[in-house]
């Protein structure tokens, strides 16, 4: 997936992420509850050079070079001995560019950059292995993690109670989402079911944000309230250009990717978070195949860059640092538990 540089500050939407990338097993949101709306793209993607954009670049420019940690033995003693890598000697990872500061080009063009390729870097230097990433879409990494074409994916996954039933988890960042107005908006905070009753606000199919605000919608109805509208866009300018224009009241989603536009320009703020599993905190996880025993290995290799400072160095330069965990876990309790 192609993310040209001028694309970045508008790439407040990444649907094809699920963005977010934490889908949730509700793919079809005209049959969830809850009034949906499919809008058409209609929006060009040239955005002019501003000095905005040119400070976003000048950040990811930085980030380019790589955090790198020594082998981990004990992560290494934990892998089976029967594991065999999707490609020997390399760790194999699916992630889905296109949204900063989790995966995107950098302004070469070519190079993978994000909290999501940094994790990954640290965990294949753990596991004494190089990285091999491969650029995927969120509806690809499933079947990519369950077939072994994949190690793991690696793309703002939530742990979610249905998913554990198919993968195993190894936890290594806090799933924060958060509710995003325009600068201009009247709206000051959202904190909970009653504060969205009548509002449009933009969500992601088939992400777990998706489930959390159609929940609070049906809170909406069974407390006669004006219920809100869930609507589903086809790309980040139109988005974005919808909520600037007051078409849309908000935008709901991983608080990680709207903090970053914000910082870097975008005109809008936040008014409010959520707990990614809806009702109880929830984590995301490095995802692999259930049942390989290699979870351990990566919960091992986790908890070890947690230990010896890399991983909070990742946070720091991506301005994740709200999302930290003090410990991997694997399977831990999540959506749906």
């Amino acid at each position: 997936m192609q993310v040209k540089p001028r694309y970045f500050v508008l790439s407040l939407l990444a649907v094809s992420l699920g963005l977010g990338l934490a889908g949730c097993g509700q793919p079809d949101a005209s049959k969830s509850s809850g009034t949906a709306s499919q809008v058409a793209s209609t929006a060009s993607p040239t955005v002019e050079k501003s000095a905005l954009h040119e400070q976003e670049i000048a950040k990811l420019t930085a980030n380019t070079v790589p955090i790198n940690t020594a082998k981990n033995p004990a992560a290494i003693a934990k892998i089976p001995h029967d594991y065999k890598f999707v490609n020997e000697g390399y760790f194999t990872v699916a992630a889905i560019t296109g949204l900063p500061p989790l995966s995107v080009l950098a302004p070469d063009n070519k190079t993978d950059i994000g909290t999501e390729v940094d994790f990954a870097r640290l965990i294949a230097d753990s596991l004494g292995l190089k990285l091999k990433l491969v650029r995927t879409s969120w509806e690809d990494w499933p079947l990519g993690v369950s077939s072994g074409k994949y190690d793991a994916a690696i793309s703002n996954i939530t742990v979610t109670k249905e998913r554990k039933e198919k993968f195993d988890f190894a936890t290594y960042r806090r799933d924060v989402l958060a509710f995003y107005v325009a600068d201009k908006s009247s709206i000051q905070q959202i904190k909970g079911p009653d504060d969205i009753a009548g509002l449009k606000i933009v969500v992601g199919s088939g992400t777990n944000q998706e489930k959390v605000l159609l929940d609070w919608i049906q809170d909406n109805k069974k407390k006669g309230l004006k219920p809100a509208e869930a609507l589903y866009y086809g790309d980040s300018a139109s988005a974005s250009l919808a909520l600037q224009s007051g078409r849309v009241d908000a935008i709901f989603g991983p608080n990680v990717a709207y903090a970053w536009q914000a910082v870097n320009g975008a005109k809008i703020r936040s008014v409010g978070t959520a707990l990614g599993g809806g009702t109880r905190p929830a984590d995301l996880g490095v995802t692999l195949k259930k049942g390989t025993g290699l979870v351990d290995a990566v919960q091992v290799a986790i908890n070890g860059f947690i230990k010896t400072g890399e991983y909070q160095q990742v946070l720091n330069r991506w301005g994740t640092q709200a999302e930290a965990l003090e410990q991997s876990q694997i399977n831990p309790p999540g959506l749906g538990d």
